[in-house]
Formats: C-alpha cells, structure tokens, sequence
C-alpha cells in the first residue's frame, strides 16, 4: 500500500508539512529543509489523541527543523476515526470512575491494551510506506506514548532509538515486554503527574532492559514537560540516528 499525499504547505521555518493517506490511516510527515535524506522519527499521541493535537505538532515541527523526517497518523480509534463501542463504552465507564474515585486500573487496563492492539500494525504499515519515499533514510527513532511504544520497539527491528512519555497508563502485557526493549532509551517523567503513579514509572525505567537508557525527571503534572526536553530529545536522537 501507498502513500497519497492530499496536501502540502512550506512553513516558516523551513519545514515541508503534508497531509496524507494510507488506505483509511490519514496522517502528517514533516520534513526539513535540507535536499538530503533524514533519518525518520515517528511521533505517537497518547490515548487517542488527534494527530492535530497542539502540543504533538510543536514537537514535531521543532524535531524537522532540527535535520529529521518526522511523521504521525491517526490509528485506529485515533483522531477522528471511528471508535469501537468496546472503546467508547470503556471511556464512559473510565469517566465515571474518575468522578466517583473508584480505582481506575481494570478499564485502563482494558482501554490502554485494545489502542494499542489495534495500533500497533497501522503503525507498521506506515513504517514501511513511509520508508519507501524518497528522501527518506534509516535508521528510525520513536517518540511518544509509551505503551504503544514499548511494543513497536519489542516488534520492529528498524527502530534504533526511543523516547518514551511516562504518562498514561502502561498495560501489564506492556510491563513485562518492557524486559526486551534493548534499543537506547530516553524516559521523560513528570514528578508530579496526576495520571501516572511516580513509583510506577520508576519501576518501569527500572524493568526496560537495555543497558543504555536515561530518566529525566521535572516537576509539575502531566502536561507541564519542560519545552528543554524536546531539545535533549533532538540531541538524543542526534547521538543515534545520524
């Protein structure tokens, strides 16, 4: 399958944005200005997030002005597609739990795995399309959520280098194959997230298994990540992936 760009607009930083579509996966590639080939980056949202969110095209916008290829889409239950009722009832019932303080670790743990079971091949595919345009080179580095993240590392061998957010929740299937991510790690964790138990996190960063991985913690809740840290991610992928 093809990639059908739809769209395409030169920022002003330089950067080429464009639109397009894989089959049904609609998504965004960004690219630097430079005629040379860049390494690819994929930039996954968490949860279901849109593609479009603010916060995710600032990072990525930032990341291709810095000399990488950078890409996301809009997976299945993603964005604007279609969510199983499985999904939405699971969001009701996570809604609703929240507001009556009851715990929240079983329809999580529900929600989280089902995204991440449908995402992780659409994922894929845009993998391989994604690498077969021009100007396009390996290797290729992730950013982004981290339980679809741990996955795709554990999966796909063409990804050299992964920056994980340690918000959200983290499925107990993810946990585990956290042990076999061997590939250099960078951890963001925020001390005071109010959706992501600091010990948990810990106990992840301590489980992944390769010997090359990096915690970087900063106060303030889930959405307060210090602007810095995109900037040491770009070095991060900077010492990996050119």
């Amino acid at each position: 399958m093809a990639i059908d760009f739809t769209s395409e607009q030169r920022l002003d930083d330089g950067v080429l944005e464009r639109e397009f579509t894989l089959g049904e996966i609609p998504g965004t590639l960004w690219t630097p200005e430079s005629p040379a080939p860049a390494p690819l980056i994929l930039m996954a949202h968490n949860n279901g997030l849109p593609r479009k969110q603010s916060r995710l095209v600032a990072r990525a916008r930032h990341t291709a002005a810095y000399g990488y290829t950078v890409a996301t889409i809009d997976a299945a239950g993603c964005g604007d597609r279609p969510r199983s009722a499985a999904d939405e009832q699971a969001r009701a019932d996570l809604r609703r739990a929240m507001q009556a303080g009851e715990p929240l670790d079983e329809i999580f743990e529900s929600l989280v795995g089902s995204l991440v079971a449908k995402a992780v091949p659409e994922w894929q595919a845009a993998l391989e399309a994604l690498l077969a345009l021009p100007g396009i080179d390996g290797p290729v580095g992730y950013s982004g959520w981290t339980a679809l993240g741990i996955r795709l590392a554990v999966l796909e061998p063409r990804i050299s280098a992964a920056g994980f957010f340690a918000g959200g929740y983290v499925p107990h299937a993810q946990r585990e194959e956290a042990r076999q991510v061997t590939i250099p790690l960078l951890f963001l964790l925020q001390w005071d997230d109010e959706g992501n138990p600091r010990q948990r996190a810990l106990d992840l960063f301590d489980a992944f298994g390769t010997k090359e991985k990096t915690l970087h913690a900063n106060l303030g809740g889930h959405t307060g990540t210090p602007w810095f840290e995109v900037e040491d991610g770009d070095r991060f992928f900077g010492r990996h992936l050119k």
